[in-house]
C-alpha cells in the first residue's frame, strides 16, 4: 500500500474528531490528499452497526456480540473505504481502530487480547495504523465533557472503573510500542493540544512523503 494509515486514539471527550479535522486541514495546506473516517462506521453499513452497538437498549447486549459487531463494521470499511484510500496513495485519518478494541473490548469488557488479536489477523490480515495518535486525559475530564454534549451513549454510561481501565489499556500499548503511538496531553485547552499536533506536523508529512 502506497498511501499512509492515520488513527485517533482516546477515550470520551478527547477531542479526537476535532484534531482529527484540524489535523487535515493542516496536512491539506501541504498538498497532501487526506481522508477523514471513523469507527465504528465510515460506510453505510458500517454506521448503521454503530448505531446498534452505542444506542441504550433494554437487552443487554453480550460481550461477544459487541466485539463481533466491532469487526464486522471494520472489515466492511476496511474493504469499503481504507484500503482503496490506500491504495490510490491518500492519507486516512481515521478516529478510532483497533487500539479502541483492545481498550473497550479488551481492557473495559475483559476480552482477552488473545481473542482480539485472533479477529485482528482475521479481518485486518496485515494492515495496522502506520501512526497512532493517543489523545489521554484524567478520566473524570473526559466524562464531564462527554457530559456537557448531551444524552450519554450506551458506552458512556458505562462506569468509572470501565474507564479507568480502558485509559490504562490505552496508555499500557502507547508505551509498548513507541515507534507507533505519540501520546498528546488531551487535558489541555484545544489551542495547546493543536499546538502539539504542530510539532508533530513536519514529522507526519515526512512520513507521508516516504
Amino acid at each position: 500500500m502506497s498511501g499512509l494509515f492515520i488513527t485517533l486514539e482516546g477515550p470520551e471527550g478527547a477531542g479526537k474528531s476535532t484534531n482529527r479535522d484540524y489535523l487535515a486541514g493542516r496536512l491539506r495546506e501541504q498538498g497532501i490528499e487526506v481522508l477523514l473516517t471513523r469507527e465504528p462506521g465510515g460506510t453505510p453499513l458500517a454506521e448503521r452497526v454503530r448505531e446498534l452497538l452505542l444506542a441504550p437498549s433494554d437487552e443487554v447486549m453480550a460481550t461477544d456480540t459487541e466485539l463481533l459487531l466491532v469487526f464486522a463494521a471494520r472489515a466492511q470499511h476496511l474493504a469499503q473505504v481504507i484500503r482503496p484510500a490506500l491504495a490510490r496513495g491518500c492519507v486516512v485519518l481515521c478516529d478510532r481502530f483497533t487500539d479502541a478494541t483492545y481498550a473497550y473490548q479488551g481492557g473495559g469488557r475483559g476480552v482477552s487480547e488473545a481473542r482480539i488479536g485472533v479477529l485482528e489477523s482475521f479481518v485486518q490480515g496485515d494492515l495496522r495504523p502506520d501512526l497512532t495518535l493517543v489523545f489521554d486525559l484524567p478520566v473524570e475530564i473526559g466524562l464531564a465533557r462527554a457530559a456537557a454534549r448531551g444524552r450519554l451513549d450506551r458506552f458512556e454510561q458505562e462506569g468509572r472503573g470501565f474507564f479507568d481501565a480502558v485509559r490504562h489499556t490505552y496508555l499500557q500499548r502507547a508505551q509498548a510500542a513507541p515507534q507507533r503511538y505519540k501520546i498528546l496531553d488531551a487535558a489541555q485547552s484545544l489551542s495547546q493540544v493543536q499546538h502539539a499536533l504542530d510539532e508533530l506536523l513536519p514529522a507526519i508529512v515526512e512520513l507521508c512523503r516516504g
